[in-house]
């Protein structure tokens, strides 16, 4: 089952990323789908790649679920990112370091040859804070 934000989750980061539009893209989705992380990435992926074929899953894969396996790798042994998020959660309302997340996260992306988009991203940014981003490196990662 994958989490799902509650309206409150939705309107306190709504708040703090009033004056960040990629962020108000993605929660605007994200109420549309009552906080489905999963379904919110899809539309949002269709919308900014102009392809809703990526958005069926292939060989009982979804591309929601093969995207967070290829960032898994990339994102679970970066310290500097792990730091970020660790300074968050120190500060969960802090709208500078959420924003810097999201940043990251699309960098990190450019970076392995991930076309995140910051609403892409800010959807990621929320699914790992809502499990935390220990439990997704270590408790998520799919068994071999």
């Amino acid at each position: 089952m994958e989490p799902i934000l509650t309206h409150a989750e939705m309107n306190e980061k709504r708040m703090m990323l009033q004056d960040y539009a990629p962020a108000q893209a993605a929660l605007a989705i994200l109420e549309k789908h009552n906080g489905r992380l999963d379904m919110s990435f899809d539309e949002l992926w269709a919308e900014n790649n102009n392809d809703e074929s990526f958005t069926q899953p292939k060989n009982g894969k979804s591309l929601w679920q093969v995207t967070l396996k290829t960032l898994r790798a990339e994102l679970c042994g970066n310290d500097g990112l792990r730091a970020q998020f660790k300074d968050y959660t120190k500060n969960p309302g802090s709208t500078p370091l959420l924003t810097g997340l999201i940043v990251a996260v699309v960098g990190l992306g450019a970076s392995s040859g991930i076309p995140i988009d910051p609403s892409i991203a800010t959807i990621v940014v929320l699914y790992l804070l809502k499990i935390g981003l220990n439990i997704f490196c270590e408790y998520t990662e799919p068994v071999s």
